[in-house]
């Protein structure tokens, strides 16, 4: 019950312990009752103040979802990037920055290394092109410093071939998927995987952990460490690499290559975030 205006409200007199099922909109009633018997002439100004921290509050526990810019790792021979389907394509240099949208292409004899995040490093062979579909990381509002929520990369392979290494790392969560003509492929976990495409026939060879692979409607397939799959194929089901020369090269060229990366990656930790 409302003291009379000559009596001051305290705090305590709305503020007493709530109920569980309590919320923030019952204290913020709460509290502008309290502004308005006890200072009147002050009242707007001080309600403007209180729903800035209000929303200020909100956006720090909610956290927030960025786009971010793939970062050039290392590069050699001709690699040219652009927006979209334009033919405005400019050269990659090692201070370029790779956006949602952007076309990648490198040339003949030319390959790149890049950080699309934190968490997938992918190099392009030569005469290979990807569209950077989406570059997004989160940040946990209720953090300090660096803590990230979340992270997730969608790239789109038109041609050629990709190496991909993954890495989950510390308590965040990242999901990398690359899509192809007849598939999306996609990671979760800890892996090293090899994509290529000619434009009439898909290889995926997994090299370290696993990946799974959608078509359609189809559910989706499980390739682990030393299998790979061919689009299209009379045989649905992954196969051994033991049993295919190609894809026994494929592993011995992605392990060196995943090597290089994570050389690649020390030495760009220290460069500053994304």
């Amino acid at each position: 019950m409302l003291k009379s205006a000559s009596t001051p409200v305290r705090a305590a007199d709305f503020l007493a312990p709530p109920p569980a099922q309590a919320t923030d909109t019952a204290h913020f009633i709460c509290v502008t009752e309290i502004i308005r018997i006890n200072s009147p002439m002050w009242f707007p100004a001080l309600i403007s103040f209180f729903l800035l921290c209000c929303g200020l509050a909100s956006g720090c526990r909610d956290g927030i979802t960025r786009q971010v810019a793939a970062r050039v790792l290392s590069m050699h021979g001709p690699v040219v990037f652009g927006i979209g389907e334009q033919t405005d394509f400019r050269p990659v240099t090692p201070e370029s920055r790779i956006h949602d949208g952007d076309i990648v292409r490198t040339l003949d004899r030319a390959l790149l290394n890049v950080a699309l995040i934190p968490a997938a490093l992918a190099q392009m062979s030569s005469n290979s092109e990807i569209k950077v579909e989406e570059l997004r990381i989160s940040k946990d509002g209720n953090q300090t410093g660096d803590g990230m929520g979340g992270r997730s990369a969608r790239i789109r392979l038109s041609g050629g071939k990709v190496t991909v290494l993954f890495s989950q790392g510390g308590k965040s969560s990242s999901q990398f998927a690359i899509s192809v003509p007849q598939a999306t492929i996609t990671a979760d976990s800890d892996c090293l995987f090899r994509v290529q495409s000619d434009g009439t026939t898909i290889r995926l060879t997994c090299v370290r952990g696993k990946v799974y692979a959608s078509r359609s409607a189809r559910p989706p397939v499980e390739i682990g460490a030393g299998y790979f799959q061919q689009w299209p194929s009379v045989r649905p089901e992954p196969i051994a690499a033991a049993d295919d020369a190609a894809a026994q090269i494929d592993i011995v060229d992605s392990l060196e290559i995943g090597n290089q990366l994570r050389e690649l990656q020390s030495g760009w930790q220290g460069r500053g975030p994304f």
